[in-house]
């Protein structure tokens, strides 16, 4: 089986989801979305499977510090450009695999998904 885990080095959930995909043996590639970046495409892609919603972590301080028109162009359809612009704005971590798509981390899903 094929993943890819998306996130940020030092976010907290994404130390917790590669720890729990190392310590179940399971290989995966991590991307760096800050460092790396993220293709617009991909992530309308990931909106597309997972819903809006889930794809934009508006709980996080770096969506508080988008400004209006930026909100406005999320909920507009234009979402996959600000995300890719504010990487911190996308929910972490995002996991591609043969079976679909995982956001955030919640182990019983993850479970369920790649074991």
């Amino acid at each position: 089986m094929s993943i890819t885990v998306y996130g940020i080095p030092n976010c907290d959930t994404v130390k917790k989801a590669r720890t729990w995909l190392d310590a179940s043996g399971l290989a995966y590639t991590f991307h760096d979305y800050k460092k790396q970046g993220t293709d617009p495409a991909r992530i309308a892609g990931w909106i597309e499977q997972a819903g809006l919603d889930k794809v934009v972590n508006r709980a996080g301080t770096t969506y508080r510090k988008l400004d209006d028109a930026q909100k406005a162009a999320i909920a507009d359809g234009g979402a996959p450009a600000v995300l890719a612009k504010n990487p911190s704005v996308i929910k972490r971590p995002i996991v591609e695999h043969s079976g679909g798509l995982l956001v955030g981390f919640k182990e019983a899903d993850w479970a369920q998904a790649l074991l």
